[in-house]
């Protein structure tokens, strides 16, 4: 199973090239993609979203949040704030969502690399070459 951030939902929506698109669309054609669901948030918050992709997004399974989910994500975020970086909310979410569930990330996004070393994040780097 892998989660993709929404910088790689971005990128193969708008046909983008990428291995990190290529990635992504291996693994929906086999069925080992998950949502989560802050991303998924961020996907459909863009007005110009057909209803069509964002029926298509929202039926992709979707990672369940476990009790404690929003303490884990604010204490990661301290760390990587307590170390002088920068740790965008949204990101820690995401972050806090796959470690949960110790699936990896695919993104195009560098700054996933904080909670990596910080909390031992699996991330797939992309910047959209092939």
């Amino acid at each position: 199973m892998i989660a993709a951030d929404t910088s790689t939902w971005i990128a193969f929506l708008q046909g983008s090239p990428g291995s990190d698109v290529d990635w992504l669309d291996r693994a929906l054609a086999d069925r080992q993609v998950v949502m989560v669901p802050v991303v998924l948030t961020e996907l459909l918050s863009d007005p110009k979203l057909s209803s069509g992709v964002a029926k298509t997004l929202a039926e992709i399974p979707i990672i369940e949040l476990s009790a404690g989910y929003w303490e884990r994500a604010g204490l990661l975020r301290a760390r990587a704030v307590a170390k002088g970086r920068k740790a965008r909310l949204g990101d820690a979410l995401i972050a806090q969502s796959c470690i949960d569930l110790g699936i990896s990330l695919l993104t195009r996004d560098g700054d996933f690399r904080i909670f990596a070393n910080a909390a031992g994040l699996e991330v797939v780097f992309a910047y959209g070459k092939r």
